[in-house]
């Protein structure tokens, strides 16, 4: 049989036709393979997980902005109608985002004719592209924001905020406080009251255009709406308020004091009706404040020693021991030794005294008489305890009132067992107010109790609170303490009160009417760095009193700092201030005459 040989072109042209048609075959299966790979996966991610991928793309393009609470507003009494002190107002700030403002030099122009600011400085905030957020202008009108919306310039924005207005301009400043740059209160009643005035921020979680700005009109958009902040009504008095703020002023003046408070107190309910401070500011331009202490509300945040006001609550406890009647009687020499120190009078007046007359005279002598008879005799141990209960937990000296105002200062009590030398002299001298501190608040709260019939309420500011949905919530008095003093030593007290000011200042005296009251005169403490002790030249002047008919309704508390004039410090600069209140009070706030 013949051999055929095959040439090698021969035996590779079948074999290279049969590779490439299962090549193919091959090829044409895998890609059938992903292609149904490809579809099995679509429709896993758009029909199954659709719902899930469609909300992490929404999550992703979801941007959370926060949307501010309008806070409270602040509300006092005018009358018998309520007149706002504290309003909010919209106004604009202008921002640039650099990146997308394309021609910086032509836009400052524009924008610098609209906010009336400097060209220059807008160009070169402009140009600083390392920063996607740039303020422009703060408290742009809503004049100037449509105008900037208008020329429509890429990266240019404004912002919605809200600002505190203030209707009645510097009135009341210092019990108010004000908003700083970042929507928190300071001082006054926009500190204390921060939290309930605040509200409760809503929230934005919006699609956002190519620049960044909300489109709010997108169903996908989740809003929360913020939450208003509580509205307060004050206890204050608009009318009295500002009379008030006139005379103490005016009083100030005409004793050369660079500073001072007045303060007007229901001793009924502890309702605050008028608390005026000098120097003040205007709490829409805080800016132009040189001084920090000019923000504080000093009647309730300054204590000092109060001078022989402190006689009053002295007097007050000797009575309600009953170891004393507005008759008694004593000896006075003019001084009394404690121990190896000699305590005298202003003027020496030595003879026959009796309670009265401790009050009439303002005898400092006959004031650790008295704390020496609630002693039985001396001052000793129990003296120490007992007038150290009183001033503390019947007069709640040494502690802070609650009243809603922001640092307020507790005042400061010597502890009665400290066993070191000369204690007994820090308590004679406590008796007729030094030695000790307190606040023009804290004592207006310890008289009203010993003038009222016993009754220690605590000091209040607010009247009501109203909630977003108009609910009013009204406040009412808190009383801390019953039988503070007896009704007795109370009758004693208003007694002995009016006939110091018919005999000192008979012209705040007014038929048909009981005023009551009494002058202090401090002496100012030297700093330990200059060696202690007190000034010989500086003094404070107090007077405390009240006005009323049958019963006390206002008492007022006048406070000034180291008059300029001759004379004692409290009778001759806070004593006439005193006499002007009382009188505006008699003349304007319908005070109920005695009924016979």
């Amino acid at each position: 049989m013949p051999i055929v040989k095959r040439t090698p072109q021969s035996l590779s042209g079948p074999s290279i036709t049969v590779s490439s048609a299962k090549r193919a075959r091959i090829i044409y299966g895998l890609l059938l393979l992903v292609s149904s790979v490809f579809i099995i996966r679509l429709f896993y991610l758009q029909v199954i997980r659709h719902d899930y991928y469609r909300q992490a793309a929404l999550d992703y393009q979801l941007k959370e902005y926060q949307i501010p609470a309008e806070r409270g507003v602040i509300l006092a009494h005018n009358g018998s109608q309520t007149t706002p002190l504290v309003l909010n107002e919209t106004k604009y700030t202008l921002f640039a985002d650099p990146i997308y403002v394309k021609e910086p030099e032509k836009h400052a122009v524009e924008l610098a004719a609209i906010i009336q600011g400097d060209a220059g400085a807008l160009v070169s905030q402009l140009k600083t592209p390392d920063t996607r957020y740039v303020v422009l202008a703060k408290k742009l009108s809503r004049e100037q924001h449509e105008k900037i919306n208008e020329l429509d310039i890429a990266g240019i924005g404004t912002r919605e905020e809200s600002y505190r207005t203030y209707p009645q301009g510097s009135l009341a400043a210092q019990i108010l406080g004000f908003v700083n740059d970042d929507g928190n209160g300071q001082y006054g009643i926009e500190q204390a009251l921060d939290e309930r005035l605040q509200g409760v921020p809503g929230e934005l979680k919006a699609i956002t255009d190519a620049r960044g700005v909300p489109l709010v009109s997108n169903p996908d958009n989740i809003v929360t709406e913020a939450q208003t902040g509580e509205g307060v009504t004050l206890t204050i008095d608009l009318g009295m308020q500002r009379q008030v703020e006139d005379l103490l002023k005016a009083g100030l003046d005409r004793a050369k004091s660079s500073s001072g408070s007045a303060l007007i107190i229901n001793p009924n309910d502890g309702a605050v009706k008028a608390m005026a401070n000098y120097p003040s500011y205007d709490p829409a331009n805080i800016q132009n404040v040189i001084n920090l202490a000019d923000f504080s509300n000093t009647a309730v945040s300054s204590p000092l020693e109060v001078g022989s006001i402190m006689k009053t609550l002295t007097a007050a406890a000797a009575f309600d021991q009953e170891v004393v009647a507005p008759s008694t009687s004593f000896y006075d020499e003019g001084f009394v030794l404690i121990g190896d120190r000699k305590i005298t009078n202003v003027r020496y007046n030595p003879g026959t005294q009796t309670v009265e007359s401790v009050l009439v005279n303002s005898l400092n002598t006959g004031a650790v008489w008295l704390l020496k008879q609630i002693g039985r005799g001396d001052i000793n141990e129990r003296a120490r305890l007992t007038w150290y209960d009183y001033m503390t937990k019947h007069y709640f000296l040494g502690t802070t009132t609650g009243i809603e105002q922001a640092g307020e200062a507790e005042g400061y009590i010597p502890s009665p067992e400290d066993t070191g030398y000369g204690i007994n002299v820090t308590y004679a001298n406590t008796a007729f107010g030094q030695a000790l501190t307190a606040t023009p608040l804290q004592m207006a709260a310890a008289f009203s109790a010993i003038i009222n019939g016993g009754v220690y309420y605590q000091p209040r500011l607010v009247d009501s609170y109203k909630n977003a949905d108009g609910e009013e919530n009204m406040q009412a008095p808190i009383i801390k303490k019953r039988d503070v003093v007896s009704r007795q030593a109370s009758d004693n007290m208003v007694g002995l009160l009016q006939r110091v000011v018919a005999q000192n200042i008979p012209a705040a005296t007014r038929a048909g009417y009981s005023v009551g009251g009494k002058t202090g005169t401090a002496e100012i403490a030297r700093p330990s760095v200059e060696g202690g002790g007190y000034y010989s030249d500086r003094f404070n002047g107090t007077y405390i009193g009240f006005v009323g008919g049958d019963r006390p309704e206002y008492v007022i508390i006048i406070r000034v700092n180291e008059p300029g004039i001759p004379g004692f410090a409290g009778s001759a600069a806070a004593a006439p201030i005193f006499r002007d209140v009382s009188n505006m009070l008699l003349d304007n706030f319908g005070v109920t005459p005695k009924s016979q």
